[in-house]
């Protein structure tokens, strides 16, 4: 049955033509309902890293034990992100999309009701696997539904949907956890996450033949099989750079998402919503970075996405060194920061973070494609969240019932990663040029 349920939808008669009013519009709903439905798979991701400061202060968890929690996600997002990513090139995207999101609200539900560590490690990490549905089948339908020429900025303006699910969680949740408490955050995140539910449901199809319409033009499109396609992309070196690459991305990305706020507080002495809504400034500026990049690199660079993401690069390692290094008491500098580091990383999420594979890949391949960056990518996540969670209780000392952290050794670590990630694109520079001159 369950195979049924995600069987792609047959075929049916074509009744419109692919440049008709009804195939606009009906592109535009899938477009939008996967970007705005993926923003909201965010939301139920990130509640966890807006309750790390009250979990301390209640005593209910250590930082370290923080840092296993966070790792539980990101390392079954990063096998859950391969397999799916390989399943979402076979099945019905509109149901593996509404059925992630499902599973995630529900589980942010669950975990506003205890406070146990050993249930919040293991639902945290069923969670990350729920979360590894998502991306896979957007960026499967964007394949289905967009040709070539487009997909730069098609995909650009859908990585805004993990600026949109960060702001509203660094703003809404934030908000809710200062005012109702910690517990608070997960249900709301929860109730959030099942509204997505109900705007995939109604407003998202499966492929172009499931709506009556012609299948888009394929340039890359070989007539291999869906599975030697996808063994083409696991035995190309290319793309395996791209995921270390990526990974060492991921490493910058989440030191900010998971661990900027509890900074802000300890290092800065920020109050909670000072340093949430700091945060947000990145996730809002980063909106602008995804919605653009794709656009800049198909319109300015043909397609070609190596320039943009070396300068986009070299602006990650200076906007992390700024944040982590200017003393508290410069509240215009830290928003600075984040302002370039929201530009940076919304424009390098879309490149390495999927876009320079996929062009790369096959397109009846695509979600192969992004499997592989994506395990490498939380991967990385799911380390620097144990090594962060080490490298910050191990500097950590309590005075008469106070407790202060030595940030020195992670300030390091997270901007020696930005910079490693910058290098390693740099390796592959002749491949994916020449994959943009082929499209």
């Amino acid at each position: 049955m369950i195979k049924k349920f995600f069987a792609p939808v047959p075929p049916v008669a074509q009744a419109h033509g692919d440049d008709s009013a009804y195939a606009r519009r009906v592109r535009w709903s899938v477009f939008l309902s996967s970007t705005l439905g993926y923003g909201l798979y965010y939301v139920c991701r990130l509640s966890f890293s807006v309750v790390k400061q009250p979990l301390v202060s209640e005593g209910l968890f250590t930082e370290a034990e923080l840092g296993i929690i966070g790792s539980a996600l990101f390392f079954a997002y990063a096998v859950g992100k391969l397999t799916n990513g390989f399943l979402a090139d076979r099945v019905n995207i509109k149901r593996f999309l509404a059925v992630g999101l499902l599973a995630s609200a529900i589980i942010n539900l669950a975990l506003g009701a205890t406070s146990l560590f050993w249930v919040f490690a293991v639902l945290w990490g069923v969670n990350g696997w729920a979360q590894s549905m998502g991306a896979p089948a957007c960026v499967v339908g964007l394949s289905r539904w967009h040709t070539d020429k487009t997909r730069g900025s098609f995909y650009g303006f859908w990585s805004a949907s993990h600026n949109i699910g960060e702001a509203l969680t660094f703003i809404m949740t934030a908000f809710v956890v200062s005012y109702a408490g910690w517990r608070w955050g997960f249900e709301v995140a929860g109730l959030t996450g099942l509204a997505g539910v109900l705007l995939i449901a109604f407003f998202m199809y499966d492929s172009p033949a499931s709506k009556g319409l012609p299948p888009v033009a394929a340039s890359k499109d070989t007539g291999k099989s869906v599975g030697a396609t996808q063994l083409e992309v696991l035995k190309n070196p290319a793309v395996w750079i791209l995921a270390l690459s990526s990974a060492c991305m991921y490493i910058s990305r989440y030191a900010i998402n998971s661990w900027g706020i509890f900074f802000l507080e300890n290092e800065k002495a920020y109050t909670a919503v000072q340093a949430s809504s700091i945060i947000s400034v990145s996730s809002v500026c980063g909106i602008v970075g995804t919605v653009f990049c794709g656009v800049v690199s198909d319109k300015f660079f043909r397609g070609s996405r190596n320039i943009p993401a070396c300068l986009l690069g070299v602006c990650n390692v200076v906007a992390l060194a700024l944040f982590v290094f200017i003393p508290k008491g410069y509240f215009a500098a830290d928003i600075a920061s984040m302002v370039l580091f929201g530009l940076s990383i919304g424009a390098l999420l879309c490149y390495l973070g999927g876009l320079m594979a996929v062009d790369i890949a096959p397109k009846s391949a695509s979600g192969a494609a992004l499997g592989v960056v994506g395990i490498a990518s939380y991967i990385g996540a799911g380390v620097q969240d144990v090594v962060s969670g080490m490298l910050i209780g191990s500097g950590k000392t309590v005075t008469d019932g106070v407790s202060a952290y030595d940030f020195a050794t992670v300030k390091w670590f997270w901007i020696s990663a930005a910079l490693a990630s910058t290098l390693l694109a740099l390796l592959i520079w002749r491949k994916t040029r020449a994959a943009a001159n082929r499209g």
